[in-house]
């Protein structure tokens, strides 16, 4: 990935496509015209060397994109999903039984235990939960930068190994944390910011009006969120595909979503549901083999370690699905705005052609 896309060593595999921070200059001239073509001859067909074809791309291309991927480099994918899966799983099962443990701890001293005893309980109880934030944070982090660099390498159809995948992520790995910490941070402080004035009413005494406030806050809040989303949804593909900062990948995705920001809504909408849709489909199953295992959803049974690995096991059916297919529309939004605003298509089938030179000067 450091290399431009025309140079790398003889007998090595071709490094992923660079992405410049600059516009490219475009190419030809509108379709239909020039020597030899009638006004309503159809463009000439994109090249395709990967996943996408080398053109501004409509929403079925890029979830085909993101699929195809999946598939054609599933013995890269899947060792990053499945391992990120079952890692952070394995630390909110344990946590999630540990808390379980503590709340009924809560229930028996809560009559006669002392403020000492419910405040070790409580801390106790915390600190399950963040660690399994942190751990969840880890498996974002680790999951997001090395599925970036497999799909870049799946647009121009090069191969990629889970070794390469990770020398190529490991560099920005510190700045890909900084960004997935403050991303979320401000989303949610938008929406506390909206709910806040509303809330500061309330506990003062005017509930009626503060209940009012804080509903209309919340919706502004909410609206704000999203808005904010969608406008640095493409910061960790620029982190990492231009090598950017923090604040220059934050600022990098607004630029590109300017002008597009419905249009990714749209995409990024769609994709949820699709991984919605997915996540229904795998839990149907698991939570018949959970009912016939514990024989009451609702029963405290369904808090036994027994219960919590059955639900366990299809989080991680879930999340090795999801979290690849999530990465590739999100590179493949970037890659679409990068050609829309910049002609990136020119820079990705000169790296085309070389491979392919390569490829014919190795034959």
């Amino acid at each position: 990935m450091n290399d431009s896309p025309g140079r790398h060593s003889p007998g090595s595999s071709p490094p992923g496509p660079q992405y410049p921070p600059g516009p490219q200059p475009g190419y030809g001239g509108p379709a239909g015209q020039g020597w030899g073509h009638h006004p309503w001859a159809p463009p000439p067909r994109a090249p395709q060397p990967g996943v996408i074809p080398l053109r501004p791309l409509g929403l079925g291309e890029i979830l085909k994109g993101s699929l195809t991927t999946m598939l054609s480099y599933w013995r890269t994918i899947l060792p990053i999903s499945l391992g990120v899966a079952i890692g952070t799983q394995a630390v909110t099962t344990a946590a999630t039984g540990i808390w379980q443990k503590d709340s009924e701890a809560l229930d028996r001293l809560r009559d006669n235990a002392s403020a000492r005893q419910v405040l070790d309980a409580m801390a106790d109880s915390l600190g399950t939960l963040g660690l399994t934030m942190i751990v969840g944070l880890i498996g974002s982090i680790l999951a997001t930068s090395m599925l970036t660099v497999v799909v870049s390498r799946a647009v121009l159809g090069r191969p990629v190994s889970l070794g390469e995948a990770w020398h190529n992520a490991r560099p920005q790995l510190t700045r890909m944390a900084g960004l997935l910490c403050l991303l979320p941070l401000m989303v949610l402080g938008i929406f506390v910011a909206g709910l806040a004035p509303g809330l500061l009413l309330y506990v003062a005494g005017v509930e009626a009006m503060g209940a009012a406030l804080a509903l209309l806050g919340g919706l502004a809040g909410l609206v704000g969120a999203v808005w904010l989303w969608i406008r640095y949804c493409l910061a960790p593909t620029a982190l990492m595909l231009e090598k950017q900062g923090v604040i220059a990948s934050l600022r990098r995705s607004a630029k590109l979503v300017r002008g597009a920001w419905w249009r990714i809504l749209g995409v990024q909408i769609v994709a949820l549901l699709l991984i919605f849709a997915v996540t229904m489909i795998v839990d149907t199953p698991v939570s018949l083999i959970h009912l016939a295992t514990i024989g009451d959803l609702e029963s405290t049974s369904s808090f036994s370690w027994t219960s919590l690995i059955i639900t366990g096991v299809g989080a991680v059916i879930s999340s090795t699905l999801t979290l690849p297919f999530t990465a590739g529309v999100t590179s493949l939004l970037y890659m679409d705005q990068r050609i829309r605003r910049e002609s990136l298509d020119v820079e990705l089938i000169r790296a085309a052609d070389v491979d392919r030179n390569s490829q014919d000067s190795a034959a």
